[in-house]
């Protein structure tokens, strides 16, 4: 998964895996919402909702029903 470079300042390897594992996650079992996924990866509301904007920047999620996480149609190359 390719991160847009700005977006963040010095992403940790830690936070980007995490992001993958949450873009997998959705991938696997969406819709989810925040809460579940937050739950899931033992993280708060807060900071799964940052996770789920830098994927929503990059066009791999989606919530079109409010709360919602999904995937888009956006080809992912996960390395």
């Amino acid at each position: 998964m390719k991160i847009r470079s700005g977006f963040l300042n010095h992403p940790s390897s830690r936070m980007l895996n995490r992001i993958k594992a949450v873009y997998l996650y959705i991938q696997n079992n969406g819709p989810v919402s925040t809460t579940q996924l937050a739950d899931e990866f033992g993280l708060t509301d807060r900071t799964m909702q940052r996770d789920l904007s830098i994927l929503e920047y990059n066009g791999l999620v989606s919530s079109p029903n409010r709360g919602k996480w999904t995937t888009t149609e956006k080809k992912v190359k996960i390395s």
